[in-house]
């Protein structure tokens, strides 16, 4: 079955573009545009897409907003961040928010295809240098609060932690089962459950959750620092 996507951006040019990028690609299907973060939201709930690619800056309801309403959909679309700007604070609050990707405007075209196709398949993306200056801060603190996890790292066995704990630094599940020598299938078991029992919608606010909990701290792991894109996905 096709990806079905939404494109939201106030800029025609760029709404025309993402189609014929999105719209030419073996399994996605461009269903709808919208100019606003309303209209996003209201074409989201009548066309219930795949993915939405949603620009922050548009008039009325920004894309944050409109990512949040967006999310809580019965369809729950996964939201795509797609913005010229790359700051911090648009980076937590779309995550925050519930975007499951952030990707800058001068990524490249296959970039942002291959995004669509990971976001769909229920992972998570951010562009490189985004990934390093958050997971930079969060080992540099986030002091107010660091080692707050609300007690819900109890309900996780022994292995489910060691296995978010490699989460927490970027892995791939190959890289966790040769890490853990198990296999890879096992793997996504552990993270699958992980995400459940801690109610984390995917793998980027799992890192986000443990950096902010202080977990490489207290179990003596590192930040993941390679420059290779920072795709947090279940693949190898």
């Amino acid at each position: 079955m096709s990806i079905r996507v939404l494109v939201a951006d106030d800029q025609p040019l760029v709404r025309a573009g993402l189609r014929v990028l999105l719209g030419t690609q073996d399994g996605i299907d461009v269903v709808g545009e919208a100019s606003t973060g309303g209209g996003a939201v209201a074409e989201s709930a009548r066309l219930a897409p795949d993915v939405v690619v949603m620009d922050i800056r548009m008039p009325g309801t920004d894309g944050i907003a409109a990512t949040a309403q967006v999310v809580r959909q019965p369809a729950a679309p996964r939201v795509l961040v797609l913005t010229t700007y790359d700051t911090d604070e648009y980076v937590y609050d779309a995550l925050a928010a519930g975007a499951s990707g952030f990707l800058v405007k001068d990524a490249r075209p296959e970039d942002l295809v291959a995004g669509v196709r990971v976001v769909a398949a229920g992972d998570a993306l951010l562009a490189p240098a985004v990934t390093r200056r958050l997971i930079g801060l969060f080992v540099t603190g986030v002091p107010a609060r660091a080692g707050r996890h609300d007690g819900r790292l109890d309900v996780l066995t022994e292995r489910e932690r060691e296995v978010f704990g490699l989460v927490a630094r970027g892995m791939s599940n190959a890289e966790i089962g040769a890490a853990l020598h198990v296999s890879g299938n096992t793997v996504k078991t552990h993270v699958a459950r992980v995400l459940a029992k801690l109610g984390l919608r995917d793998r980027v606010h799992a890192v986000i959750f443990a950096y902010q909990a202080g977990l490489p701290r207290e179990w003596g792991e590192g930040a993941d620092r390679r420059d290779r894109p920072f795709w947090i996905t279940g693949g190898g």
